[in-house]
């Protein structure tokens, strides 16, 4: 803490200034916080389990055996040094035969098998007006810079980032062969042909409406639409021949890839296409593509050292073999107890948004009761699945490392795209159970709490219940209200896009948030760029429902005792006001809020999370959240208004 600062003043620097201090930025890193702290020793721990596996004679073909080989084949630095280009030069052989318009669109669908989702991305979903079925979507792809912005906006960041960007595509095309000059003019073709994609791409706000991006059709349909690309062809190619239909997510970013087939040469397609396999495949390559990589990133993040060899390996590994390194922690990081108390907590945050729905002053009767009936079907998971992936069609050895991310990457897409047409996996987990993180799935109706942020300094058994309320009972309570946040409200009980508001309660719901984006979008990052207040609307009004639910699920009285209930080992009597560091529970609560945003970030990085995050900055989300809170301004007893009590309180629960 930093007691110097005033609470009313600056709460998340009068929360957080001493662990400011104490843990700055590290070189390797873009933004670091009590979440990346607590995410790293995770992978410590994660890498202890995967050496151990690795000096065991597991039987070949098991998940164990392939966790230990996987890692092992990343950290041979000698042969993948020694491999360079070469296990790419099959991939790179085939984009060298095209000769026609037809070769192109046969090279964009198996690039897609492989995990090049260039320019379009082929994936699932489930359907948003049926969702107990999956459908095939294609999605807009492709660009190289994080989003359109980067392309097209004329601010300095973006200009730099331009700039940086051509010259890092010709420096990794003459690493790839190609001859300076070559490579400089290829270079700006590609970033002709990534802009005029980034003109017709969404935006990140309008896709936060889902009814902007759900159109299916047939394929004949979508033929119809863009008749340069061949829907049956790449379906084919795809390798599921048998889908008919698909929803295509932004039609008119297809018809600029429609005229592009059309217009531009095959030769800059051909160029754009190599470019986009070696962009994917460069962290997994030789060293002088692993540093010509970290270049480009450390020129939008600002970091200044790459991140050691084990860490990213077990970060791909993630991806790659998540579940079953998920499997293995949970036995040993997560107890019985540990899941009952976060269970019993996540419990206690869905009654008290119960009993909020049925007091809301601004809800009528049957937009109340579609609310408590979407609450009581929503899924409430914590820890992890109840079934585990099953790994047996991935092929992993002991290298190269490239191919087994290769392998990897087919092995997701076919997964995924082996779903379609088929009943939705209501079980499915999309987080690894080791994550720090939670989320809401609407489709699915959904919360998962993943067993990796049920520890310090969000949740601890032992804890007193303020702390474990403040701050993981404020993260569960955030995930829960997305299910009614501008997105989340669009979709019912079952994960149907449908619309169950009430016309008036809508118009009500909307002015509330309303309030929330004209509040953020005042905010500012280092550089002078502003919070786009409609992007980060959906997150900080669930971070404000988070807050509230928590604050109410911590002060429900137990009907039988009268005595709040209790979470983990703390006894009744310990939650009655006390001194404790100085500070009452109520006043510690706040603090664990405010604490699990504590963190720092380098300015470009920042820069580019405002510009393309839907999450708020961290202090934002303290000290902007707890401006709305009158529980927080009267315990700490703060006059306001003022920096940390809102004038006009946003007030949605």
């Amino acid at each position: 803490m930093d007691r110097s600062v005033a609470p009313g003043t600056d709460f998340f620097r009068f929360a957080n200034g001493g662990w400011l201090k104490a843990n700055p930025i590290p070189p390797d890193r873009s933004y670091w916080g009590v979440d990346s702290v607590l995410e790293q020793a995770n992978q410590f721990f994660i890498r202890g389990l995967v050496e151990s596996l690795g000096r065991q004679d597991a039987p070949a073909g098991s998940e164990q055996r392939k966790v230990a080989d996987f890692y092992s084949s990343g950290m041979d630095e000698k042969a993948i040094d020694a491999a360079g280009l070469k296990p790419l030069e099959p991939e790179f052989a085939r984009i060298a035969a095209i000769r026609t318009a037809v070769d192109v669109g046969d090279e964009i669908a198996h690039l897609q098998t492989i995990g090049v989702a260039a320019p379009l991305s082929l994936g699932q979903m489930q359907d948003f007006k049926d969702s107990t079925q999956v459908i095939a979507v294609a999605a807009q792809s492709g660009l190289g810079l994080p989003n359109r912005d980067y392309y097209l906006k004329p601010e300095s960041t973006f200009k730099a980032a331009r700039a940086a960007y051509v010259a890092h595509v010709a420096r990794m095309l003459v690493l790839s062969g190609d001859a300076p000059a070559l490579a400089e003019r290829e270079s700006r073709r590609v970033m002709g042909l990534e802009t005029r994609l980034a003109d017709a791409s969404m935006s990140d706000v309008d896709q936060r409406n889902p009814h902007a991006i759900y159109h299916p059709m047939t394929l004949d349909k979508a033929q119809v639409l863009t008749p340069h690309i061949d829907w049956h062809v790449l379906m084919l190619r795809a390798g599921h021949p048998e889908i008919s239909s698909l929803n295509i997510g932004m039609p008119e970013f297809f018809r600029a890839v429609d005229r592009e087939l059309e217009r531009t040469s095959i030769e800059d397609w051909k160029t754009y296409l190599r470019w986009q396999l070696l962009d994917t495949y460069a962290p997994y390559l030789s060293k002088p593509f692993v540093e010509e990589d970290f270049r480009m990133t450390a020129a939008l993040t600002g970091a200044e050292e790459l991140q050691a060899r084990w860490l990213r390996v077990l970060r791909v590994e993630d991806q790659a073999l998540g579940f079953a390194i998920g499997e293995i922690y949970v036995a040993q990081r997560f107890s019985p107890a540990a899941k009952q108390a976060a269970t019993a907590l996540v419990a206690r945050v869905r009654d008290a948004l119960r009993e909020d729905l049925s007091t809301l002053a601004w809800m009528t009767p049957a937009t109340r009761a579609a609310a408590t009936a979407k609450l009581d079907l929503m899924q409430l998971r914590v820890g992890y699945p109840d079934r585990w992936r099953d790994y047996s069609g991935l092929a992993i050895d002991r290298g190269p490392y490239v191919l087994n991310v290769m392998r990897a990457n087919a092995f997701e897409f076919e997964r995924q795209l082996a779903k379609i047409g088929k009943p939705v996996d209501r079980s499915e987990w999309y987080m690894t159970p080791q994550t720090v993180n939670a989320y809401y799935d609407p489709s699915m109706n959904s919360l998962n709490v993943p067993a990796g942020i049920l520890q310090p300094p969000y949740f601890e058994v032992s804890w007193s219940e303020a702390v474990n309320f403040g701050a993981t009972g404020a993260t569960v309570g955030h995930e829960m209200t997305h299910g009614f946040d501008d997105e989340g409200a669009q979709f019912d009980g079952y994960g149907n896009l449908k619309d169950w508001w009430a016309p008036a309660d809508l118009a009500k719901f909307r002015a509330a948030t309303r309030c929330i984006s004209q509040q953020y979008s005042g905010f500012i990052v280092a550089g002078g760029l502003h919070v786009q207040g409609e992007l980060v609307t959906g997150e900080a009004t669930a971070d404000l429902g988070g807050l509230v639910l928590a604050w109410r699920a911590l002060h429900a009285a137990d009907a039988k005792s009268g005595q709040p209930a209790v979470v983990g080992s703390v006894a009744p009597s310990e939650l009655a006001p006390r001194t404790d560091g100085g500070f009452t529970p109520d006043k510690w609560f706040f603090i664990a809020f405010a604490h699990s945003w504590a963190s720092a970030i380098r300015p470009r990085q920042a820069e580019e999370l405002v510009t393309t995050d839907p999450h708020p900055p961290a202090d934002d989300r303290a000290n902007g959240t707890l401006g709305n809170s009158p529980e927080f301004q009267r315990t700490f007893a703060i006059a306001g208004p003022g920096p940390m009590v809102k004038k006009d309180r946003c007030v949605i629960w």
